[in-house]
């Protein structure tokens, strides 16, 4: 929001006060000013400072709003304006001439008046100018008797044609009412776009008849025009909430509804009227205002917060000025001097040192708790003026099994050249066989559901990084998953999935680059796998919930030795590849990351293990055997017999032909033999492959080659 010095200037005096200084004054105090701009009104040159505050301080939306938060903040004495003082008594004296009852549940106040003898709808030079010098562009009609009020003091208005009105409905005497109930219409707004009214969206009607949808925006045939004569004024304080809802269902937001929806309170309301009908009289002295609707006022209970000094000085810490010997602390006297600047009613109680605060109304949503009200003597005192401290650490604190897991993963992936990804929880419509998790109240169709696996956020990013001109890249990325069961209902799970490959590799200069195959990324999991110490087992893939994505024939599944499944890894789907147009040489995974890390609790990892100073003794086996006897069998079987010396089994090569026993097929192994005490001698290492050859004919019926 632009303010305009020289207009805060009017409210309290600030002409002397460095600009700077006064700059640095609002960042410390929560308002931070995003530009400095010099604006020129009638030769001379102002400035206008554009400040955003945050969101839970809705009540310093305006020129009144911002100007008080300088008075508090420069101590400095603000200026009551004549028509504030001449209006004391208009709220006691609309509450004697009780006029129409008007009751919602999503309104605290509702007000209209009528405005006849209408002459002249021009707004003033000086009116104008203020507008400009905020950034506003003058309409010069009525309308900017309504940019000024909402900008002067934050209320938003509306005005009605009333002689239209009256016209429309064919009396002079009508009743305002706030109503849902409507069967559905069509309704146009000034703005000649058409809406449908349904039974959720709050209405103003004059007797039977539509004048505007609540809070948002007007009938177009009320709108006043150059040749308006008689206004209906009507302003009222909705609920937020309510606002932001009705706007979002129509696809409608106004500076009216924008204002609503930042809630605001019904404390300045009638300021805000008086103060333009006193505008509306300058150029028009023969008007004659007449109250016309004056619904009850919702008025809430002051808040009272007990605050104590102990507790400020502990949240707060010692002031500037304070030596290793002796802390200073800011005093009870200037605590209770920041309080009045503030405006907060207090009781104090010498006797242990605390303060009942009474909270006004145009405050209760931001201050709730005494953490409140000291951040808020903290803002006042200046931030900058406390010591800044760190606190004494006795010790630093332990690694979690979660971020130890995490750290191992990572190492890997990092050193392997891959990228950590992040992608957002809501999704869309996934490819996924699963019922997704739906939001009630989505704010985009591509934000609908809760995501159910991370594989195809990763591919999107793969197409949108190739459809950017860019290369393929290895990425791997941690995140939640979310389900739903009807009998187990809402779960949650974290995973961790990635993707690489696409990309042609050179083994030496001399050769041309080759995709990466599926036994080269198998390695790269296996790798992981090994890394981590984790004992698993590779099954052909069988989930329906991945059939959209990976390869039907090059995806596996791995399990634990409890025969609880760790994860998924394939190649992409070709299919879905070829419709997205990438490389369908890229591969995927997606593990259950709570069994990584218990199965990294449970199995202590070798944090280095000693080399042998021996020389390994590699035999190679080969045999002929059943095709539905897996690899993971017989390696454990040879693991257990070949003694202490057999460090590890690779898998060397598979052969099949039709001169073999039907569904039979030939295997080469290769069995490492090492010792950390000796030198293995090569009888002894014959005599234990033998025994193995033996177990491999007794327990899988193998037939050995040659």
């Amino acid at each position: 929001m632009q303010i305009s010095l020289k207009w805060v200037n009017e409210i309290i005096n600030i002409q002397n006060i460095n600009l700077d200084y006064l700059i640095e004054k609002l960042t410390l105090a929560g308002f931070e000013v995003e530009e400095k701009i010099e604006v020129e009104e009638n030769n001379i040159k102002t400035i206008t400072l554009d400040i955003s505050s945050t969101a839970n301080r809705s009540d310093s939306l305006s020129i009144n709003g911002i100007s008080r938060e300088m008075s508090t903040i420069l101590d400095k004495p603000y200026k009551f304006s004549k028509y504030l003082e001449q209006n004391s008594n208009w709220q006691e004296k609309f509450s004697k001439y009780f006029v129409s009852s008007i009751e919602h549940s999503e309104t605290s106040i509702f007000l209209a008046v009528t405005v006849k003898n209408l002459t002249n709808t021009n707004p003033p030079i000086w009116l104008t100018n203020k507008l400009k010098t905020c950034g506003i562009t003058p309409q010069n009609n009525l309308s900017d008797y309504k940019s000024f009020i909402l900008l002067e003091t934050g209320y938003p208005l509306e005005f009605y044609d009333l002689c239209e009105i009256q016209s429309k409905i064919n009396s002079i005497e009508f009743d305002l009412t706030l109503t849902n109930k409507i069967k559905n219409q069509k309704f146009t707004g000034n703005n000649n776009i058409e809406y449908n009214l349904t039974n959720s969206t709050l209405l103003v009607k004059a007797n039977n008849e539509v004048i505007s949808i609540a809070g948002l925006i007007p009938e177009i045939q009320f709108t006043p025009t150059k040749d308006t004569t008689a206004l209906l004024i009507e302003t009222a304080v909705f609920n937020s909430s309510f606002i932001r809802k009705q706007s979002r269902i129509l696809g409608l937001r106004t500076d009216r509804s924008a204002r609503y929806e930042k809630s605001i309170k019904n404390t300045e309301l009638f300021n805000a009227l008086y103060r333009l009908l006193g505008l509306l009289k300058i150029s028009n002295p023969n008007l004659v205002c007449k109250l016309k609707t004056f619904s009850d006022i919702l008025e809430e209970k002051p808040k009272c917060i007990k605050l104590s000094y102990p507790l400020i000085n502990e949240i707060l810490g010692p002031i500037k000025g304070s030596d290793k010997s002796s802390l200073n602390y800011i005093s009870p006297i200037l605590i209770s001097k920041y309080l009045n600047r503030l405006k907060f009613s207090y009781e104090f109680k010498k006797s242990d040192l605390s303060w009942d605060v009474e909270i006004p109304y145009f405050r209760n949503d931001d201050i709730t708790r005494s953490i409140d009200l000291i951040e808020e003597i903290g803002r006042i005192h200046g931030f900058n003026q406390f010591l800044t401290r760190l606190p004494k650490i006795q010790r630093i604190g332990l690694e979690d099994p979660s971020y130890k897991a995490r750290k191992k993963l990572s190492s890997y992936f990092l050193n392997l050249g891959f990228n950590e990804l992040i992608h957002y929880s809501l999704v869309g419509n996934q490819d996924l066989n699963q019922t997704p998790v739906k939001l009630i109240n989505p704010l985009l169709i591509d934000s609908a559901n809760l995501r159910m696996s991370l594989l195809p956020s990763l591919i999107k990013t793969i197409k949108e990084n190739i459809n950017q001109g860019n290369y393929y890249f290895d990425g791997y990325e941690y995140g939640h998953t979310y389900f739903y069961d009807k009998k187990v209902g809402f779960s949650e799970k974290e995973i961790i999935s990635g993707i690489f490959g696409g990309t042609k590799i050179k083994n030496n200069w001399s050769e041309s680059g080759n995709s990466l195959n599926w036994f080269r990324a198998k390695g790269k999991i296996e790798g992981l796998i090994k890394q981590l110490k984790i004992s698993s087992t590779w099954k052909l893939a069988s989930n329906p919930d991945y059939s959209n994505i990976l390869h039907p024939y090059r995806s596996a599944e791995l399990y634990l030795p409890n025969d609880k499944l760790l994860g998924i890894f394939g190649q992409i789907n070709p299919i879905l590849a070829a419709k997205l147009n990438i490389s369908s040489e890229l591969y995927l995974f997606e593990f259950d990351f709570d069994s990584i890390k218990n199965e990294l609790e449970t199995n202590k990892i070798t944090i280095y293990k000693e080399y042998s100073l021996y020389p390994k003794i590699v035999k190679d086996l080969s045999f002929i055997i059943h095709r539905n006897i897996s690899f993971s069998e017989i390696r454990n079987i040879l693991l257990k017999n070949g003694t202490k010396f057999l460090n590890d089994i690779k898998f060397l090569d598979e052969y099949q032909s039709e001169f073999l026993p039907p569904n039979h097929i030939s295997l080469c192994l290769q069995l490492i033999f090492q010792s950390q005490e000796k030198t293995l001698e090569n009888k002894l290492i014959e005599n234990i492959v033998k025994n193995l050859e033996l177990v491999l004919v007794s327990h899988f019926k193998a037939e050995l080659r040659s």
